[in-house]
């Protein structure tokens, strides 16, 4: 039986290696704090290098609280087979893969102690078809536990894109990703600041909502902000996040120099 057991993770490794030898640069996004939009910066960030006419995935890794299909207005169930699972793709192309596409009914709640967990991350890394890409971004759950200690360790990422607000109580354990990546020999990237500021729709000036300062004393260079916008809100509930027009040329140049 043990055997058994290593023979199949030694066929679940090959599968990793071989599944990820055809993916150009591999990227997560966390930040070890909920509540910050680590899937809208995955989102929009996918949807900008689609535009500039780059192939793109995104690997949902929040198993218990999955929303990168909802944004893309997507509820197709992948296709599998006895290679693998066909990951969905969106309007513009991107191909997405999550806990809710196999899910009966969207609002299922996934109920699963951290091993199961870990599984389906290495299950998912194993058996989803992606083909060539030019970039995989990975959609992390909030925290520092199994679902990124299982991916930092099964492939190596080309690197790390952190989300933080601009709160002090988010900056403070945000850096506890931070730390994370570092002793996992992950390289981070650069912190990107979601909810950054408001514009005033009457005078045009800036508004920081909540506080400004506390990111720059992480140690990690702000690569990108992005504002408080009713209109990103509306387009991840009517599933059309793709639509949304944002420069985010910075964190461009630092994906295409990796």
């Amino acid at each position: 039986m043990v055997s058994n057991l290593q023979e199949q993770m030694k066929v679940q490794k090959m599968n990793i290696e071989e599944r990820m030898s055809k993916i150009g640069k591999k990227v997560a996004i966390g930040s070890g704090k909920g509540g910050v939009g680590k899937s809208v910066v995955t989102s929009l960030i996918a949807s900008y290098l689609a535009k500039q006419g780059k192939t793109v995935g995104i690997l949902d890794l929040d198993i218990t609280g999955p929303s990168i299909p909802m944004m893309f207005g997507t509820n197709e169930k992948p296709i599998g087979g006895s290679s693998g699972i066909m990951p969905v793709v969106t309007e513009r192309g991107i191909k997405i893969m999550s806990m809710s596409l196999l899910l009966p009914n969207n609002e299922d709640a996934v109920i699963w102690r951290g091993p199961m967990i870990s599984g389906a991350v290495s299950q998912f890394l194993a058996d989803i078809i992606w083909d060539e890409l030019d970039y995989l971004l990975f959609d992390l759950p909030p925290g520092t536990s199994d679902v990124q200690l299982t991916l930092m360790q099964s492939i190596k990422l080309d690197g790390f894109l952190v989300v933080t607000s601009p709160q002090i109580l988010a900056a403070t354990i945000v850096k506890k990703a931070i730390s994370m990546a570092e002793e996992l020999n992950v390289k981070i990237l650069g912190v990107v600041e979601n909810m950054s500021y408001a514009l005033c729709p009457d005078c045009g000036k800036i508004i920081n909502v909540f506080g400004n300062g506390e990111v720059n004393k992480m140690g990690v260079p702000i690569v990108g902000k992005i504002p408080i916008d009713p209109k990103i809100s509306k387009l991840c509930d009517e599933g059309k996040i793709e639509e949304y027009e944002i420069d985010l040329g910075g964190i461009y140049d630092i994906l295409e120099g990796l």
